[in-house]
């Protein structure tokens, strides 16, 4: 295939709507692990950020990212999304997306966390699924797509330093095929399942980015987790930031709105750093309820009323309903911070384009740096489609100037003895279960919301013994179709690494900005840490990079809501 498009969640499916635009002669392929619309991106529930409205502007929707970036982001980037951002509303809601309306019929648009204007456009609490929905119908009629729903990919092969093609597993037989590619584009998404509470689907295992990491390409930032404020207890599920964008209520123990005690202005709609710090303190200083599953916070949505929850928050209802066991329009929801979104992600530029020609990165799992040290709610759909369709673009146009490359045999038969001899037929007594269950544990003791260095450096030992005991694993299915445990351990090879690569960066950033809560050094260091990190993989472990920031109108201020 000339493109072929790793991940077909909302980067993945937009990448493949814009290379195939590029030209009917183009070829496509998408592969993906899952049925397409099982993807994570459907999980997404608030909105999707854009400029629509007057009263809004594109330097304040960049302002805003930038602010709530904490400094981090690359604003020539943030200034380039925020014009793309709107085009691609409008396209979506001619595609057929059912965005929720306003009395006058225009797309209606709510209030979000650490935006200064409401700009985020909903599909009730059910955006993603929408969006997906809208794009999988669309990417299904063109001649020119062709879908690999159920193929694993396990490695990137480079020749000469040039992206050519990928090694993959079809689930269904369990046999080993490759891909010849002129272009190659990552959309895997996140890695947030290295945690044990959530907001992320058991697949979101980082595959794109560790396997580009483990071919050479550097990850980018990745000491930069967004813990989500509201993840449903017990299961972690979201329970979407629009809950506090349609006036939601954050109450401790004692019945207060606490948030008043660190964003005074801006409340629950603070950035989602700053709320989940707030609400660990509470818990941490002995202001959480207690329930069988630990201490936790409310969510208070009753002065909302039934029709609004029913008409705004219906997913939010059902899934607190089911999962959380309490109605929202009777009692608070029980919720605590929850791993959400990974700012860091593979190397890439404004193009979309990694330092290896050839391999592109969109959505989450890259990081092009519109989000610096976190995230603002509602930016990251949009990233998926601004980036997603910059990558289609950027990747067919390559695909339409290069040549097919002849893959290496070599590569080829020792990824697959990698795959079925070493992993699969390997007879160790390690489980892959229990492995996976510690380094969740570590992660989440140490490597949470607040981080000490003496902790990470003990969260980065305890990964590397994991590491050298994952060389001994028994995988108990022997058999090739449909292999749930072989999958399972090589997603685990992937988590570890990018733990590992997690960790050192948390240690070597020596501040506290935005989702890096350093509490051995409180403050953020413009003078020495104003620069993104770049982890290389070495086998010791990754070796750390730092390349400047782009400025182009917002110098770092002092960043108070």
């Amino acid at each position: 295939h000339d493109v072929v498009i790793v991940g077909a969640g909302i980067a993945g499916l937009r990448a493949a709507i814009a290379a195939a635009e590029v030209s009917n002669k183009i070829d496509v392929a998408v592969i993906s692990k899952l049925y397409p619309v099982r993807s994570h991106s459907v999980c997404a529930q608030g909105g999707t950020a854009a400029v629509l409205r007057e009263g809004d502007s594109y330097d304040l929707h960049a302002w805003d990212t930038v602010k709530g970036s904490d400094f981090l982001a690359d604003q020539d980037v943030v200034e380039f999304f925020v014009r793309q951002a709107p085009k691609e509303m409008i396209m979506l809601d001619h595609w057929g997306c059912p965005w929720s309306r306003t009395d006058d019929g225009k797309i209606n648009q709510r209030p979000f966390g650490g935006h200064s204007f409401p700009r985020a456009c909903f599909a009730a609490d059910m955006t993603g699924f929408h969006e997906m929905h809208t794009l999988y119908g669309k990417a299904t009629a063109y001649d020119n797509i062709t879908f690999y729903d159920e193929w694993f990919v396990t490695s990137l092969i480079l020749e000469d330093n040039v992206a050519t093609g990928l090694t993959t597993i079809e689930l269904k037989a369990g046999e080993m095929h490759a891909f010849r590619a002129k272009a190659i584009i990552m959309a895997t998404g996140g890695y947030a399942r290295i945690y044990e509470f959530t907001t992320f689907s058991h697949t979101s295992t980082g595959d794109g980015m560790a396997i580009v990491y483990q071919a050479g390409v550097p990850l980018k930032d990745m000491e930069f987790i967004q813990f989500h404020p509201t993840g449903l207890v017990p299961s972690g599920i979201l329970i979407t930031g629009g809950a506090r964008g349609e006036g939601g209520y954050l109450i401790n123990a004692k019945g207060e709105r606490f948030m008043k005690r660190y964003a005074p202005e801006k409340m629950e709609l603070a950035p989602r750093d700053i709320v989940s710090r707030a609400e660990t303190t509470e818990i941490q200083e002995g202001r959480g309820l207690e329930g069988p599953y630990g201490p936790y916070l409310a969510l208070d949505l009753r002065h909302l009323g039934e029709e609004k929850i029913n008409e705004r928050l219906p997913l939010i209802r059902d899934v607190a309903i089911k999962l959380g066991g309490v109605d929202p329009v009777k009692e608070p929801v029980p919720i605590r911070p929850a791993a959400h979104y990974s700012m860091g992600g593979i190397h890439a530029n404004i193009k979309t384009e990694t330092p290896v020609p050839g391999l592109y990165a969109a959505g989450e799992c890259s990081c092009l740096n519109v989000h610096g040290a976190n995230r603002l709610g509602t930016n990251s759909t949009s990233d998926c489609l601004v980036f997603g369709a910059v990558a289609g673009e950027e990747a067919a146009k390559h695909a339409l100037s290069s040549s097919f490359r002849e893959l290496s045999h070599e590569k080829i038969l020792a990824e697959e003895r990698r795959v079925f001899d070493g992993i699969l037929g390997s007879e160790g007594d390690e489980r892959v279960s229990v492995i996976r269950d510690e380094m969740r544990r570590i992660m989440s003791e140490k490597v949470w919301i607040f981080r000490k260095g003496d902790e990470l450096n003990s969260a980065l030992k305890e990964i590397r013994e994991l590491k050298e005991r994952l060389e001994n694993i028994r995988v108990e299915d022997k058999s090739r179709p449909f292999n749930t445990g072989l999958v399972a351990a090589l997603q685990l090879d992937f988590t570890l690494d990018l733990a590992e690569v997690t960790i050192a960066g948390a240690l070597a950033r020596t501040e506290f900005r935005g989702a890096h809560s350093r509490l051995d050094y409180p403050k953020r260091d413009d003078e020495n840490w104003l620069k993104h990190t770049l982890a290389y993989y070495t086998r010791a472990g990754p070796r750390l990079e730092y390349i400047p920031i782009t400025i182009t109108k917002w110098p770092p201020a002092a960043r108070a809501y």
